[in-house]
């Protein structure tokens, strides 16, 4: 939590190092950005903030940085189609109702983990508040 009081920079007093991350990590999000993606972002920032600013260097920096705030979610299986969720009685179905699209993705190796073609990730507020 200290990051979220440290500027990004000596004399900065708009962004705090947790809210820079955070807020690039929303965006990575929302645009479905890649992690080279976000990597090479995070470069051409560090080129143009002033000498000594306290961004993490890449992606992987910043998840570390992130990863004590210790946001738990639950994934949800959804239709790639968007029709529905497998949450509380369909959360054992395999195909979906509506369009009958499978909910997993086809296996070669019967030995490897079920995939979900679309996954919801469902952060519960109650923790956090």
């Amino acid at each position: 939590m200290k990051d979220s009081n440290e500027p990004l920079w000596d004399g900065s007093t708009n962004h705090s190092k947790l809210s820079v991350i955070a807020h690039l990590f929303t965006n990575k999000s929302d645009h479905g950005l890649s992690e080279a993606g976000y990597d090479k972002i995070i470069e051409w920032a560090i080129n143009i903030l002033p000498e000594g600013n306290r961004l993490k260097e890449n992606f992987y920096a910043g998840k570390s940085m992130m990863k004590p705030l210790d946001l738990e979610y639950q994934n949800i299986a959804m239709c790639p189609n968007f029709c529905m969720i497998y949450y509380l009685e369909n959360a054992e179905l395999i195909e979906y109702m509506t369009c009958v699209h499978f909910r997993y993705k086809p296996r070669i190796d019967m030995e490897k983990t079920l995939v979900a073609y679309k996954t919801l990730r469902y952060f519960p507020i109650t923790p956090i508040l």
